[in-house]
Formats: C-alpha cells, structure tokens, sequence
C-alpha cells in the first residue's frame, strides 16, 4: 500500500497545474461540495463527495457528471488535485498525510454566524484563487439578508423532527435574528425539547428544521410521529426549512432567513 500511495504522490508531482489555471480542487464532504461547486470552475474539480448528489445537497444538480470519490487518501492521490476542501469529511490523519505530499487543506470551520460564513467563503475562494466570485457570492447572501430583515418582528421556537432545538451560538438562530425573529430557544447551542412541555405550553409560532427531508418511515419516538405534535405544528409552523439549506455552515442559511420572514407572524 505504501508503495502504491508513492506512486500515486510521484504522478501529482509531475503533473502540476498549469501557473494561469485555478487548482485543482477535491472534496471531502457534503459541506465542502457546497464551496467548492460554488467557487470552483467546473474544469477543476477532480473530485466531490459521495453525497454530493444527495437530496439534501443544496447544488445536487451541478454535481451531475463530476467524479464522486471516497474520504481516502488513495483516492485523493489519485486524482491528482493541488487543493482538498474539508468541513468534517476524512479525518486529520488524512489531512496531515496530504499536507505531507504538498497538497493544500483547506479546512472550513463551524459558522456560528453569518461573518463566519463570510469568513469562510473568503478562506476556500482564496485557496481556489476565485476571490472575486467569492465576494459574489458574499453580496448574494448579504441581499438575501437584508431582504429577510424587512417587516415588523416575530418570535419564534425551532425544532427538528428528532425534539431538537437551537439557541444563541447558533447559524440557525443568526438565520432567526437576520429575519428580525426572537428565537424562543432558552439555552444556547443545541439542546433537547420536551413534548409533554410543547404540547402544554405550544410556542406562539414554530419554524421546523428538517422535517421536509423525512422518508415515509419516520420513527414513531421523533416528534414528526407524534399525533400531538403534527397537530400543534399545522396551526403554529411559519416555516420549514430543508436540511440543504441549514445543514452546513454556508451561505443558503440567508435563503433560509428568507423563508422564515415569509412567514413571520408579528409578535
């Protein structure tokens, strides 16, 4: 094996980009699929990730007809790329063997907020050399933002179908506030809802996560199955937001926001 992974090393190093080209580009993970099909051009990206066609990828369709390859570093020798894109894919053996055959990492880090989003895009453009369409892509999300922020103020409590929620700290309660949205979220970060609570105490409004993303086989122990539940949600949830557009930390949580002012209802 450790003959192979040189061989594959020694075909990257005689095969480098050309100096005008943007890099070659691979990635390890959903998230990073998001960043790297946004930014990168089409021509460059030698590989995305296994999920990369998943239905909860928000860019599914301009994956189609891209390499889709495993988290392994066989796999990303082979394909010969000069920059990896990472939010949680492989592990950090893997990107330590890549940094030692001169392969860029580029790690994403957890958005607690839109200028962590900011933050990141900045990050993976510049390792892509696409600065510009990242700043694009910045003053999208900040017209996506400003638009969610217009109308009168609501108040809001977020659950998942598994009785989550999320607080302070939180891209999904930056995407509450940015659509001028009190989150009724009491902890911050992510914690754990009561039913009996929801049922004796329903929140003015709800705005779910995920839901949409349910198969008909839903576990009856998650708050989707639950009689009581669907009934207090069909009156009280303003909004239901795909997991495509708030399960990575990336910019489609202002097109989220938007949604949510959709249905915002005045507190």
């Amino acid at each position: 094996m450790r003959a192979a992974l040189i061989a594959i090393a020694l075909g990257l190093v005689a095969t480098p980009a050309s100096a005008s080209a943007s890099p070659r580009v691979f990635s390890l993970d959903q998230c990073a699929d998001q960043y790297v099909l946004a930014l990168s051009p089409r021509d460059r990206i030698v590989g995305l990730s296994e999920r990369a066609r998943n239905f909860d990828s928000a860019l599914k369709a301009q994956a189609a007809g891209l390499p889709l390859r495993r988290a392994t570093t066989e796999s990303v020798l082979a394909a010969h790329p000069d920059v990896v894109v990472r939010d949680w894919g492989g592990d950090d053996w893997l990107a330590r063997s890549l940094r030692r055959w001169r392969i860029g990492v580029v790690q994403i880090d957890e958005a607690r907020d839109f200028a962590g989003v900011r933050t990141n895009i900045r990050k993976v453009a510049a390792a892509l050399d696409r600065r510009a369409a990242g700043e694009v892509l910045i003053a999208r999300m900040n017209a996506q933002l400003s638009r969610a922020a217009a109308g009168p103020a609501g108040a809001a409590l977020y659950v998942t179908p598994g009785g989550d929620t999320a607080g302070s700290g939180t891209l999904v309660d930056a995407a509450l506030r940015a659509a001028n949205v009190r989150n009724l979220a009491r902890a911050p970060g992510y914690s754990s809802l009561s039913l009996e609570q929801l049922v004796a105490h329903p929140p003015p409004a709800m705005v779910l996560g995920f839901f949409k993303d349910l198969s008909h086989g839903t576990q009856h122990w998650t708050l989707a199955g639950n009689a009581r539940f669907r009934s207090i949600a069909a009156s009280r949830a303003t909004a239901s937001l795909p997991g495509a557009l708030i399960g990575c930390p990336v910019w489609f949580a202002a097109d989220a926001a938007i949604l949510v002012a959709a249905g915002r209802r005045p507190s």
